[in-house]
């Protein structure tokens, strides 16, 4: 039998025409309150529902800034309200700016949870010929967009070295007319990097990117040889990550701006070792520590039983790395988490980061595009490796015969767009996260066969509610206010330029 309360709740008398528009949410015993423009605003229970029926007292502590953050219609600033949106969606007219290149699918590992097609390293035929590569600079270089990055990614890219000199050396000759801020990077997972490359990398000031999943035992069993190939994969990163670290130092740049980034992907092995993770990226010197879960891509989709685990079990651990992270930072040690501090930028700042996976709408499409190694399009390399299990749904063009505008406007990049508004989608328009989330729906579509999913129910869902309460949750408990100016410091950028002349 069912019971129910007899009681009655008199429901609470909203004033409307006293309110702004706000979404909310309830993090450790207060009301926070978001907006479109980012803004937020923490308030008490009794406050909050003194705001609700417009009773408030005009010299209440909390009036000036609830009126300045257009929480409230009284003095509302429409013009600046709307400036505000505008800047924080600014990235809507930029166009793709990522233009992630696959060099070759050969790669000399096969690691458990890969979400590439990588290939023997004997299928040459999986090469980026020249003539492709040509053409996909001349592709990219058509991009609305003033900042371009080429990242080169594979497979392992440094298989075909000629083809990512070639791309690099033709695209700065384009630029020459172009005048777009160019740059150039590349995912490398170092096992196959010699002195030679390693000196044309620095030479050419190409950003450095590996992946280090963590301890020696994490790392070697989680990245795999192919074939007959063996050796320490722990220890050649290492190796190449201070070889890298030390010659920067050599050629007189600044270590807090030019340094090797590394990735991790956490797989089941890693739950356990997290600190010990976060301490060896530390003892690198490792800036910052990006605590990835798996994606529902390539072996990882085979490999699950063995390497995987829940939402819950990686949020558990997620908020000790991030509460570790946040201890050594009051310590005195200069790290970050990155996944956090994405959010802190769309939290913080008045300028949306642009990052591609984090925003409403995705940037597949509209603020990326990846080129297989045959100049087949995809609006993201998540695109690619659906393809690369058989799938060619998310395939929109090809380098031979489509034209940019045929890419920008294509339906499945229409369909992106409007699968990731989170305006639009249930469960999000009215979320209070919203102003800082972002949907990926080829994330929903591997995992449920649709595009739109239902976003409560997937993963990426839980990992970013799951963060940003605690973002926020560690900012309301601060009243010392060291945890925020921590915060804030992990949100400066500073332009990696050449500073050897300076």
């Amino acid at each position: 039998m069912i019971r129910t309360s007899s009681v009655k709740v008199r429901p609470l008398a909203v004033n409307p025409e006293q309110l702004g528009y706000f979404r909310y949410t309830r993090i450790e015993g207060k009301v926070l309150l978001t907006n479109d423009a980012g803004e937020w605003h923490f308030l008490s229970e009794e406050d909050f529902r003194s705001f609700l029926q417009g009773t408030l007292p005009a010299d209440h502590a909390e009036i000036a800034a609830l009126e300045e953050k257009c929480f409230l219609r009284n003095n509302l600033d429409t013009e600046g309200i709307a400036d505000r949106v505008r800047r924080k969606k600014s990235f809507l007219t930029n166009g793709p700016h990522l233009h992630v290149v696959l060099t070759t699918l050969r790669c000399n590992q096969s690691c458990r949870y890969c979400h590439a097609s990588r290939t023997d390293m004997t299928r040459v035929d999986t090469d980026m010929s020249m003539e492709t590569a040509k053409k996909v600079v001349d592709f990219a270089m058509q991009t609305t967009s003033q900042y371009l990055n080429f990242e080169f990614q594979g497979g392992e890219p440094t298989v075909n070295m000629e083809v990512l000199r070639f791309i690099v050396e033709y695209s700065r000759e384009k630029n020459k007319y172009e005048n777009k801020e160019l740059v150039h990077s590349i995912v490398t997972n170092m096992t196959y990097m010699n002195e030679a490359n390693a000196e044309w990398l620095l030479a050419n000031d190409v950003l450095v990117c590996t992946s280090l999943d963590g301890t020696e035992d994490v790392h070697n069993w989680n990245r795999l040889w192919t074939g007959k190939d063996s050796g320490n994969a722990y220890a050649d990163v290492i190796k190449w990550i201070k070889y890298f670290n030390r010659r920067y130092i050599e050629m007189g740049r600044d270590p807090d701006l030019w340094h090797v980034d590394a990735l991790m992907t956490t797989t089941r092995k890693s739950l356990d070792l997290w600190q010990e993770i976060v301490d060896l990226y530390i003892d690198l010197g490792i800036r910052s520590v990006h605590f990835r879960p798996l994606n529902p891509f390539g072996f990882a989709t085979k490999t699950w039983h063995k390497i995987g685990y829940s939402s819950d079990e990686f949020n558990a651990v997620y908020d000790n790395v991030l509460d570790y992270v946040l201890q050594k930072n009051l310590e005195g040690v200069q790290v970050i988490e990155g996944t956090a501090a994405t959010f802190l930028k769309k939290i913080l700042l008045p300028d949306d980061p642009n990052f591609v996976d984090i925003r409403s709408p995705v940037g597949s499409g509209t603020g990326q595009i990846a080129y297989s190694y045959d100049g087949t399009i995809y609006p993201s390399d998540e695109g690619r490796m659906v393809a690369a299990m058989g799938n060619e749904i998310f395939a929109i063009g090809h380098v031979d015969h489509s034209s940019y505008t045929d890419i920008v406007r294509h339906p499945t990049v229409k369909a992106i767009a409007v699968a990731s508004l989170l305006d639009t989608l249930p469960a999000c328009s009215d979320c209070f996260n919203a102003p800082y989330c972002g949907v990926r729906p080829l994330h929903n579509y591997m995992n449920s066969g649709d595009l739109f999913g239902q976003r409560p129910n997937t993963p990426k869902c839980s990992e970013h509610m799951n963060m940003v309460k605690r973002l926020f949750g560690r900012m309301v408990r601060d009243e010392s206010g060291k945890v925020e100016a921590i915060f804030r410091r992990w949100t400066i950028e500073r332009p990696r330029v050449d500073d050897t002349t300076a």
